[in-house]
């Protein structure tokens, strides 16, 4: 079943970012594999943005393929020979398919989102609120176009960074509003946070926004309950759905090469990954 890759027996498999030591992956991916019948490993491993090219480089025929976190999903859509849809959209690759050809990079993040937010029974919203400007924010706005939204606001702490996202609405099909935590004003119908977990807002701004945001989808997952969803009023949800969901998208790229191609007996592998979740708050 293994295609579109190096090494399918014994393969080895990553999550690289920094910092890793958080990292579920290795609980999801290790689950999905044994559910699967594979005999492949999958490890953590610090990397940071500038040592990304050195340990891409010194990767043999072993590896399969990499799961990218913070600060490296720009560098890894860089580093990409091709890339599907929405990692051209976001210019972040969360998933690399190591071929001998070259890294073939995916954006497993939109698709993650999109599935999560449909399981919470989040997904009417009309007005999004998405709170951060880097790749999860680019990633969740073009999540919130494919989810029929038809305006998102983008909260960042300097106007020039939520105006970036003009451009990438537009391609989107949705219509951005840039705006800071200073200046945030009107409501939304759900407000999606892709802010570390420890991000601490003052307490007037997050009066505002919580006071006007709708439920909140907060990417965060640990630490859990995250800084802002301590201190939200009303329904709030960490990201563990998402990273439930892009790792079940990842876990069809590294299998067949092929994000669409569902697994052999899917269900049972989502539940085998999502049990490896169980306890995680």
């Amino acid at each position: 079943m293994a295609g579109g890759g190096r090494g399918p027996r014994g393969a080895r498999l990553a999550v690289w970012g920094d910092p890793i030591g958080h990292s579920r992956s290795p609980q999801l991916h290790g689950a999905a594999y044994r559910a699967l019948g594979l005999d492949w490993s999958f490890e953590r491993r610090l990397v940071d943005a500038p040592g990304l090219a050195d340990a891409l480089a010194g990767l043999d025929g072993s590896w399969r393929g990499l799961a990218l976190t913070m600060p490296l999903k720009e560098g890894a859509c860089a580093a990409a020979v091709s890339r599907d849809r929405h990692a051209e959209l976001t210019g972040a690759a969360n998933t690399l398919l190591l071929t001998d050809e070259g890294a073939l990079g995916f954006n497993t993040d939109v698709g993650g989102i999109v599935a999560a937010l449909r399981e919470l029974g989040l997904d009417g919203a009309e007005s999004i609120r998405i709170l951060g400007s880097g790749a999860t924010a680019a990633s969740a706005l073009v999540a919130a176009g494919e989810l029929g939204a038809r305006t998102v606001q983008v909260v960042a702490r300097r106007t020039e960074r939520a105006e970036a996202f003009v451009g990438l609405g537009e391609r989107a099909g949705v219509r951005v509003r840039p705006s800071t935590f200073a200046t945030t004003t009107g409501a939304a119908d759900l407000t999606i946070a892709t802010l570390p977990g420890g991000a601490e807002l003052p307490a007037e701004q997050l009066v505002r926004l919580a006071g006007t945001g709708g439920p909140l989808f907060d990417v965060a997952y640990d630490p859990w309950p995250s800084a802002l969803a301590r201190r939200w009023e009303g329904d709030v949800r960490s990201g563990l759905g998402m990273l439930l969901h892009q790792a079940r998208l990842q876990v069809r790229i590294f299998a067949s090469g092929d994000r669409d191609r569902r697994l052999p007996d899917e269900d049972a592998v989502l539940a085998a990954m999502r049990s490896a979740l169980a306890g995680a708050h």
